[in-house]
């Protein structure tokens, strides 16, 4: 008895992906993603639960200059964190 293969054994030729477009960013985006990098760390890269634990339900969604309005900069966030009673 003979195995059965596969009925569309016939290969059919690749589309070709289209090629990904580059974004480019100026210099003043990259730098300012750049900073809101540097202080997610200095503010020991708190989850979204803690964000919303130490600014509300906007936490999230603020930007550090936001945050810092609000009372709590990246510097004294583990400290507003743990005063709220999550570390």
């Amino acid at each position: 008895m003979k195995s059965k293969k596969n009925v569309k054994s016939a290969k059919k030729p690749r589309k070709q992906a289209a090629p990904r477009q580059v974004q480019t960013r100026s210099k003043a985006a990259r730098s300012n993603i750049a900073e809101g990098t540097r202080l997610f760390a200095l503010a020991g890269r708190p989850t979204k639960a803690q964000f919303i634990k130490v600014y509300g339900p906007k936490g999230p969604k603020m930007t550090w200059a936001q945050r810092a309005e609000a009372g709590v900069d990246a510097k004294h966030f583990q400290a507003a964190l743990a005063a709220k009673g999550g570390a």
